[in-house]
């Protein structure tokens, strides 16, 4: 919970505040994110505006996760912005009577309390829509063979003689051609005398 309370309701108002925090559970998706218990490096900007307070601020993490590509292991540091309007708790009775009809809007609206305001729920989607959906370890990392699942960073030659699964039907009937050919072949003179 951050204060606001040295703003005042004095529009023009304005505070500067760095913080350190610590991230709260499930920070991330499921590849990527920010582990519970690390630290979020916070600088902020409270402006006292008519409605509420204008919180601005940058947020920087350290992220864990893994490659999507070779399943390795990695870690990145995540710098994000963000912007949120905390709307003095009675500015809802004032829009009310303003009555602009957007039900959405007032909905998505945050609220001060007690002069009081919760930067979690903004944290979150900022972070989150930050994040990558396919982290990898390197733009060009090859990822793991889908025969043997072997990293193919790690041996970049690596490869497998098979034949194209659409061909294996073939392939199964041209062996059993061969073998029917054996099977006819002529048979040497000295095994004829010998069933004489």
């Amino acid at each position: 919970m951050f204060d606001t309370r040295e703003l005042g309701r004095r529009p023009g108002a304005l505070k500067r505040v760095s913080r350190s925090v610590v991230a709260p559970k499930g920070l991330g998706i499921e590849v990527i994110g920010v582990r519970e218990g690390a630290t979020i490096e916070l600088d902020l900007r409270l402006e006292s505006v008519m409605e509420g307070v204008l919180v601005t601020g940058t947020a920087r993490a350290p992220l864990t996760g893994e490659c999507v590509r070779c399943l390795e292991p990695l870690e990145r540091e995540l710098e994000v912005d963000f912007q949120e309007m905390y709307s003095y708790p009675d500015a809802d009775d004032r829009s009310r009577e303003a009555d602009t009809g957007d039900d959405a809007e007032e909905e998505d609206m945050l609220f001060l309390e007690a002069d009081l305001f919760d930067l979690e729920p903004v944290l979150r989607d900022a972070v989150v829509l930050a994040l990558p959906l396919q982290p990898v370890c390197r733009e060009d990392c090859p990822g793991l063979c889908a025969d043997c699942g072997a990293r193919l960073g790690d041996d970049p030659g690596h490869h497998h003689e098979s034949a194209d699964i659409r061909w294996a039907a073939l392939q199964g009937l041209a062996e059993t051609m061969r073998d029917g050919e054996k099977d006819n072949a002529p048979r040497e003179r000295g095994d004829d005398s010998q069933e004489k």
